[in-house]
């Protein structure tokens, strides 16, 4: 998220980010957006009391910010088909694999017990079904035969902080 926001604040940029939306209000993303001068907002998913009520909120604080493209880091949260179709073509996430593998949790410990030799990060469009939307862009990292799977996390955290960025500017070029 931090990525996004300073790379976003660059004057040639084609995309800003107007809001970051937490569903904790001690979620760390939210006081690291308002130091970079990004509002920032929390919507307690469990004081919603059901899943609709908290994705109408979120659609709310959304639209009612003028966001085209939602971009999701961080976000532990499965959204409901509804609200993806109603974003479709318009929602990205990171998540820490090459997709098509190890979608879900714990990818660098399942690659380091499959004995991959690349690992990495892969932004795609959201869908329905958990980590399996059109794939918009790659970054591997090399396994070594000391990884942890925190050496090999803090590795494909560094690429993912340079491929969200690379991949949000050349679909907000193509979108907005």
């Amino acid at each position: 998220m931090a990525a996004l926001i300073e790379a976003a604040s660059a004057e040639n940029y084609p995309a800003r980010v107007r809001v970051v939306v937490a569903d904790r209000a001690d979620a760390g993303g939210v006081s690291i957006a308002r130091e970079m001068g990004v509002e920032a907002i929390a919507i307690d998913a469990k004081a919603a009391g059901s899943r609709a009520a908290f994705e109408a909120a979120l659609e709310e604080a959304l639209r009612g910010r003028g966001v085209e493209l939602l971009c999701l880091a961080g976000f532990m949260r499965i959204l409901s088909a509804d609200f993806v179709t109603r974003w479709r073509g318009r929602a990205l996430n990171i998540h820490p694999s090459l997709l098509p593998l190890y979608k879900g949790l714990d990818t660098h410990a399942r690659a380091l017990a499959d004995g991959a030799r690349d690992h990495g990060c892969t932004v795609h469009w959201v869908t329905a079904e958990l980590d399996a939307g059109e794939i918009v862009a790659q970054a591997r990292v090399p396994v070594t035969p000391d990884d942890t799977p925190e050496t090999l996390a803090a590795r494909v955290l560094d690429e993912e902080h340079r491929l969200y960025p690379r991949a949000l500017h050349d679909v907000a070029r193509a979108l907005l």
